[in-house]
């Protein structure tokens, strides 16, 4: 009786293990998720930061040397 007891014991171990670093990767990949979001913010900014100044280059006749 001591064997069966143990491995359905160390199944549940097991298997609560595994929901904990399930729980882990969910949050991490939410963070990393929220990270890509705010750094493609970023880069749009930029982006248009650039694009307005070409703009302004352009308009002025001005030419990067």
């Amino acid at each position: 009786m001591f064997w069966p007891m143990l491995a359905i014991a160390l199944g549940f171990l097991g298997v609560a293990v595994l929901g904990v670093l399930g729980i882990k990767v969910f949050v991490e990949a939410q963070r990393l998720g929220r990270e890509v979001a705010r750094t493609a913010e970023r880069i749009d900014r930029a982006a248009e930061d650039l694009e307005r100044a070409a703009t302004s280059l352009a308009r002025n006749g001005e030419t990067l040397r």
